[in-house]
This record gives structure tokens, C-alpha cells and sequence, in this order.
């Protein structure tokens, strides 16, 4: 399958509004200029101050015709936005004083109104109010930031954000005509089994979204059904047992090593009547070192084609960049962003 062209098809032909925070970024402003004309979506916002975007613009040689600057000071929207995220943080800091904690600085409106004009937050905020359907942003920032961003204002669907790469491989053989879900290899250091099965539910629609075919997971680990004995594997077995509890319309099994996961005849061995067998298309990794070291050897030593990290468990879909992404990359992960809009 060819993951890029049928995304930036699938957002060309949804024509959704895509908001890019970091509106003074030079790879950003060269990147809306080609989402508009490639038609990949009906408005791209460039967030910033208008004279420092046009600036930057002019310095690029990218002309912004067709392209919303938008300005979080001078915006007639600010008094709306700034009251919604007092809102917000209003409602978190009831949420602990309930528990007892104390509120050490509470919100006011004119710190809110302050606050929300930085532009991940601003970026954030189109999202929740539906001035934008999606957002993008990274290439300046941390990912730590983008998500504070995104927890904090979009919201999520699951108590754990987290991430997953879009892994395309030239054997056709390998999961979706070579394409797979690898997750979470961005985000989450050290997962709790609460959070794993969080993950695979991410997860397994992220595969829905992207790989267009209902999922079916692995949760992976040095063990197969009990061959080995640690933490690490009791770990990745409760998360399996919660999945089991939670009743998902997926299917998934574990705790399995790769090979058991990935190649039917393992599968026969070591985990004999899987009902992933032969079918596996979205691996999760028991943590972080895994999964960052594992979609990376998978890249370089079996050339395939990395595309992501692609954030998920938000209500509504952001993407994170690398700060090193180039100019293609901001306009893959942003077709492909607009991809999952519903």
C-alpha cells in the first residue's frame, strides 16, 4: 500500500481546516503554501503575529496568498478562548481541591487571557472550538509541550496520550501489504499495564484510521505466554487481562515475542491457537526502549519507510513533529492529520 498518497487522498478529498501553531516557522510557512495548493485542505492558519508571519514569509519568499494569519492578540476571538480556558482550568482546580490538594496559584481571567495567546495554546483552542479540525506543530517546540497543549485544552479519549509510527515495509507479506501500526514509541517511558492496554485500544484505531483495515494486536515482550519470568512480562500479561476485561472489538493477544506475533509457524509453536495468527498488523511495545529502538532497526536495517510519530488518544487529532522534520515532512504528517478527521 502506499500510506502517503492514500492519506493526502483521503484529506484532499475531506477538505478539512488544519491549524499550524508555530506560524513564524520557516519550514511550517513553506509547508502551508503547499497544502493550499496541493488542495489538501480548505483553510491552513498560520498562528503568530501578523507582521513577524508575513516577515518570515517575505524572508522565505512564500506568498501567503490564501493562507488565514492568524494573530491570538489581535483576534476578536480572544475574550471567547480566554474564558473557555479559565473555564478549564477552573474545572481542574475544583478536581483537586475535591481531593485536598492545594491550589497554589488559581487562574484569573487576565492571567487566562494572557495565557491562552501563546500559540500551542491558541492552536489548541481552535481545535477544541472547531475553528480548525486539526492541528500540527513541533518543529519548534517540544513534543512535551505539544501535548501539554493537547491534554490540557483539546482533551483526550483515553487517560493515556501516547503515539504510534505507520511502519511501511517493501515485503507485502507483513501486516496491511507491508504496512504496520508500531506503538507507542514516542511518548511513554515506562507504561503501567493500565496504560498498555490504553495504548493498544490507541493503537488498534490507529490502524483503522490508517491502514484502513480492522486491527488485530500484539502486545509484545521477551516472553511468550509465560516462557520467561520478570516484572516486565507480569507487566505486559495484566495489561492483557484489562484488555480481556474491557471487552474491546479488536483482536489481540499476548504476551508475545515478536517472532510469535509476526511469522505463523512461531505462532504454532509458542502460542498455539493465537487468534492473531498470521494476521498481526499493529505491534505494541512493552515501553519506550523497545519500541523507539525497535521501529528504528526496522528502518534502517529492513529500509523501511518510518512515518510518524503520529499522537493519539486525543478527542480530536494532533501530530507532533521532529524539530529536525524537514518541509515534506510537516506536509506528510499534515495530510495525514487531516486524514483522521471524522
Amino acid at each position: 500500500m502506499d500510506f502517503v498518497k492514500n492519506m493526502r487522498e483521503k484529506a484532499r478529498s475531506l477538505q478539512k481546516k488544519l491549524v499550524l501553531a508555530e506560524g513564524t516557522e520557516p519550514r511550517t510557512i513553506q509547508a502551508a503554501r503547499i497544502l493550499i495548493d496541493e488542495k489538501l485542505a480548505s483553510q491552513v492558519s498560520l498562528v503568530g503575529k501578523d507582521a513577524d508571519v508575513r516577515a518570515a514569509a517575505v524572508k522565505e519568499g512564500v506568498n501567503l496568498e490564501g493562507v488565514n494569519v492568524v494573530d491570538p492578540s489581535a483576534s476578536p476571538l480572544l475574550d471567547k478562548y480566554a474564558e473557555e480556558y479559565f473555564n478549564l482550568c477552573h474545572k481542574k482546580e475544583e478536581a483537586k481541591a475535591k481531593k485536598g490538594q492545594e491550589i497554589k496559584n488559581p487562574m484569573t481571567m487576565e492571567r487566562a487571557k494572557a495565557e491562552i495567546t501563546a500559540q500551542l495554546r491558541w492552536g489548541a483552542m481552535m481545535v477544541r472550538l472547531g475553528d480548525a479540525d486539526a492541528m500540527v506543530a513541533g518543529a519548534e517546540n517540544a513534543t512535551a509541550d505539544v501535548l501539554r497543549a493537547g491534554i490540557a485544552i483539546v482533551g483526550t479519549t483515553s487517560k493515556t496520550a501516547s503515539s504510534c509510527f505507520v511502519m511501511q515495509t517493501t515485503d507485502p507479506s507483513w501486516g496491511v501489504d507491508g504496512a504496520l501500526i508500531f506503538s507507542d514509541c514516542a511518548v511513554i517511558p515506562e507504561p503501567t499495564e493500565e496504560q498498555l492496554a490504553d495504548v493498544a485500544i490507541s493503537a488498534a484505531q490507529s490502524c483503522r484510521e490508517f491502514l484502513g483495515v480492522e486491527p488485530s494486536v500484539a502486545l509484545l515482550s521477551f516472553s511468550t505466554k509465560g516462557s520467561a519470568s520478570h516484572d516486565a512480562v507480569t507487566r505486559v500479561q495484566k495489561a492483557v487481562e484489562i484488555l480481556k476485561a474491557r471487552n474491546p472489538d479488536f483482536v489481540f493477544d499476548g504476551e508475545l515475542q515478536a517472532d510469535a506475533a509476526l511469522v505463523p509457524s512461531v505462532t504454532d509453536k509458542k502460542a498455539p491457537g493465537s487468534p492473531i495468527r498470521g494476521k498481526t498488523n499493529t505491534l505494541v511495545f512493552p515501553n519506550l526502549n523497545a519500541g523507539n529502538i525497535g521501529y528504528k532497526l526496522v528502518q534502517r536495517l529492513g529500509k523501511a519507510e518510518a512515518f510518524g510519530p503520529f499522537l493519539q488518544g486525543f478527542s480530536k487529532p494532533i501530530s507532533d513533529l521532529s524539530r529536525g522534520a524537514s518541509v515534506d515532512d510537516i506536509v506528510i504528517t499534515a495530510a495525514v492529520t487531516l486524514g483522521r478527521v471524522k
